[in-house]
This record gives C-alpha cells, structure tokens and sequence, in this order.
C-alpha cells in the first residue's frame, strides 16, 4: 500500500477500536414532553457521557405510555421517572407498599430503578391569587361551591388514572365546563382569563411568575411523585459504569433547585443542556467541555471527527478494493472510484475524465475534458485526482 492510501489506512485501523468500542456500550436516554423532563433527561445523558459512553438523549418523546413503551421495547434505556406515576399509572392495580415492593413488580418487566433524586413534585391545582381571595378558594374542597368555574387541564392529566378522573370522583366536583389543553398554554389561559383552575408540577417556576395560589390537597388524593431513574435491567451488565454515573445524583437535587432550573430553561430562555451543566458543575464539580470549549477548540474538534469519518470511508474500500493493480488501468479501486473511471486508448495511454469527487471538500470539480496519462505513471494519479498536472 502507497502514498495516500496507505496513510488512510493505518489511520482508519488506529481509530476503529476506538469508534467500535463506544457504540457497544451506547445507552439511549428518554425524556418526556414537559421543561422538567427535558432538564433531568439532560442530566442523565451528560452524567452518562461524562464515564466516555456515547449516549444519545432523546428529547421530548413524549409522555408517559410512550416512554415506557420505548424503554421495555428497548428503543432506550433511561429515563426519569416519578414514584407516583408508577404507581399511580405505570403499575396500578399492583400490590405496591414501599421501594422494594415496586422494585420487584418492576423487574417483572425487566426494568430497575435507582434512588430519589431528592425532590418531590407532586400534582396540584392552581387558580390566580387575586381570584381565589375574592372567591374565598384554598382547598381542592372549596371547588364545590363554584360549578361555573372552568377547567383547563393538559391533555394528559385528563387520561391519567391519578389525573382528572380519579381527583373528579375523590372529591365529587361539579365541574362540567373541563378542556385539554397543552400545559404550556393553560398558563396563559389563565393570565388571559379563558379559563380559572389548571392542573399543576409543584416545582413548576410559572407558579410564583403568574401569581398563582396552589390549593390545598386537603382530601390527601394526590401521591408523592419523588423524581428517579427508570432504565433496563440489562444495562447494568452492559454499562455499570452508567449506573454508577446516575447514582451520583440521587439525593442531590432539591425542589428549590428544581424550580430554579425550571425557571431558567424555561422563563430566561437558557438551553436545558446548559442549566444541566452548570448545575452538575455546581453540585459534582463535572465540567461539561463540550459547553465550556471555545469557538476554535470546537472547531478542531470537529474538523478532528470530519476527517475521522473520511478516513473510515476511504479505508473500507481499500480493504474492500485491495491494493493498486486490482482494477480500472492499473488504479487502485479508490482513485478508480472517484476519478468517474477510465479507459485504454490505442496509444497505450489512459484517458479519464477531469471532473472529480474532493473527498475532503466534498464537492464535485466538473470540468468536462479529459485527459491522457502514461500507463506507467499509475503510482501518481493521486496528482491528477487534485487536478495538480
């Protein structure tokens, strides 16, 4: 193997192991349609990545049934999940009285779940201050003497076993005048006055933004939901070390600083993949280089994975090809490839078209001559591919 080539090669077997090492141990994470779900899905992936493991992040999948469904197909393996949800949802009608009665049920499944994340964020109705203090509303129970009232509950608290239906029958509410809308709009709805009550996160930051009054559970309905991880048991054999990763957030994040990483990614605009690094920097003292590299270190970087991805291509189909000599004139099958092909002239010359594929510009040189080169000047064609002679 010569010249170029034989540089793509060598440098394509260096780097192999280490591309195929990554992928074997790949771990998916899932996150659901909601600010909350996004921030916590992108602290599990950088906690993850953070141990070398390729991980892919899954944004805003959906909710609930999709994800659950995604994981036990094995379209990915992790997501964060609520203690109340899987009970409440996930598991009903399940035999569950504490963690280790839910862990085995789960394993049923084939799926584990680690510890607490250290914050709870329980379901609650909220109406705007200003209305509930001229209505005298505090509890859930006062509901009952204002029919009139209108609901505006996301889409998915409508359906769920411990949403709407559950909260409707525990409290005997009159309520008639109930629409679905996405969760972001129903804050809206009630800053505008399109409707009085929603459903809410309790450590959702629009609560103190709108002003809202959270009314009191005074019936108890409402579960504890203690954010955790959800993920595949066989993870744990494949990739212990992204266990270990996730384990060390458990019991690190309180409601607070829950909301405030709430309030940024979703009131200030901060991208979730930042609020999570930063607070990881905070919390575990885990820089993210990926956000913190400069404009020029990114740069290389990609260039770096750019030239990777080349340098694979054009080494399999050396090893595909074989060496020069193989094919086309006398050309190595690669060449051959990108120079549009070749053919013998009377003159024992080889004459083939100018118009070439750059592999690493990355775009077609279409000129339309061609030109004749000397049979025993093969070992230079790579002069010509560049359009040097």
């Amino acid at each position: 193997m010569k010249g170029i080539p034989g540089v793509l090669l060598l440098l394509f077997l260096a780097l192999l192991p280490q591309t195929t090492a990554a992928d074997d141990r790949e771990v998916r994470v899932g996150s659901k349609k909601f600010t909350e779900g996004v921030i916590t899905g992108e602290l599990a992936a950088q906690l993850i990545r953070s141990t070398g493991t390729t991980t892919i992040h899954r944004r805003e999948m959906g909710g609930t049934r999709v994800l659950w469904s995604a994981l036990l197909n094995g379209d990915i393996d992790v997501y964060p999940e609520y203690t109340g949800t899987l009970t409440q949802e996930i598991l009903a009608g399940e035999e569950i009285t504490d963690r280790q009665s839910m862990r085995r049920v789960l394993a049923r499944f084939g799926v584990a779940m680690g510890d607490p994340l250290g914050f709870n964020n329980t379901y609650a109705l909220g109406i705007k201050e200003e209305k509930a203090a001229a209505l005298a509303i505090r509890t859930i129970s006062d509901l009952r003497r204002h029919p009139e009232l209108v609901f505006g509950f996301s889409n998915e608290f409508l359906d769920r076993q411990d949403g709407w239906p559950g909260l409707r029958a525990h409290y005997n509410l009159p309520q008639r005048n109930v629409r679905g809308l996405d969760h972001d709009l129903a804050y809206r709805g009630l800053e505008s006055g399109t409707i009085d009550i929603t459903d809410l996160y309790s450590t959702d930051a629009e609560i103190a933004y709108y002003k809202l009054h959270v009314l009191e559970d005074d019936r108890r309905y409402f579960p504890i939901y203690e954010a955790l991880w959800v993920y595949r048991e066989d993870l744990v054999a494949r990739n212990p070390h992204a266990i270990a990763a996730l384990e060390r957030l458990e019991g690190k994040i309180s409601e607070d600083e829950m909301i405030a990483m709430n309030a940024a990614a979703k009131l200030q605009k901060v991208p979730e993949a930042r609020v999570a690094a930063e607070f990881l920097e905070r919390k575990l003292d885990q820089v993210n280089n990926a956000l913190q590299s400069g404009p020029l270190e990114r740069f290389w970087r990609y260039t770096r994975q750019h030239l990777l991805l080349v340098a694979i291509s054009l080494g399999a189909a050396i090893l595909v090809g074989g060496t020069a000599g193989d094919s086309c004139c006398g050309m190595s099958p690669v060449w051959a490839a990108h120079s549009g092909g070749c053919r013998r002239n009377p003159d024992h010359t080889v004459s083939r078209t100018a118009g070439l594929y750059d592999p690493i510009a990355g775009y077609r040189r279409s000129a339309g001559n061609r030109r004749s080169l000397p049979l025993q000047s093969a070992a230079d064609y790579p002069q010509y591919l560049y359009g040097t002679a």
